[in-house]
């Protein structure tokens, strides 16, 4: 079965206004008229998009950070993550964090695709794999104080996703991509 996507919106847009805003976040109201002449809103947050790096070390092994996320108030593992600037070339924005979480920097760089992590949110996560990587000094960001490095072996790092040990979505879809890019998780298409 293939899932198709259209591209033809099955409303229009009637108004929209900006409820709140805090730096890059914006809270968002937006009326929509349908087809049968009824309304409805949508409430949404513009974010910004974020890029997510699975580094891949020449023995397999891989790099997860743990750091304490407040709005869950408990601890997440991830990949190496962060947030794009405002039009900042994706890759570039990957390479910087990359060095800023991980202490690395990759050569070799290949796309694992996009999700997005809520219908309420507009931002993208750009998920990529990182290979061909050096090691060069942290630079994290003063709220990653907290923030503590785990190697493992990718195909564990997989399991721990599928298992539910890592609960952050794009962090796991994008380790699960990567493992079968690789070879080591068998799903047939």
């Amino acid at each position: 079965m293939r899932l198709e996507r259209t591209a033809v919106r099955p409303y229009r847009v009637v108004g929209g206004r900006e409820l709140a805003r805090a730096g890059n976040l914006a809270l968002r109201v937006d009326r929509v008229g349908w087809p049968d002449g009824r309304e409805s809103e949508y409430r949404l947050l513009n974010s910004p998009d974020s890029a997510f790096m699975v580094p891949v070390h020449e023995d397999g092994t891989t790099v997860l950070v743990r750091q304490w996320r407040h709005a869950w108030d408990g601890p997440a593992w991830e990949v190496p993550a962060g947030t794009l600037e405002s039009g900042e070339n994706p890759l570039a924005g990957a390479r910087r964090e990359l060095v800023e979480e991980a202490g690395l920097s990759a050569e070799e760089w290949t796309p694992l695709g996009v999700t997005r992590a809520t219908a309420l949110l507009t931002g993208r996560q750009l998920l990529c794999l990182a290979r061909g990587l050096t090691r060069v000094s942290r630079a994290p960001e003063p709220y990653e104080a907290d923030m503590i490095l785990q190697e493992l072996p990718l195909a564990e790092a997989a399991l721990a996703a599928l298992g539910g040990e890592i609960e952050h979505a794009a962090s796991a879809t994008a380790l699960l991509r990567a493992a079968r890019l690789l070879g080591l998780l068998q799903i047939q298409l």
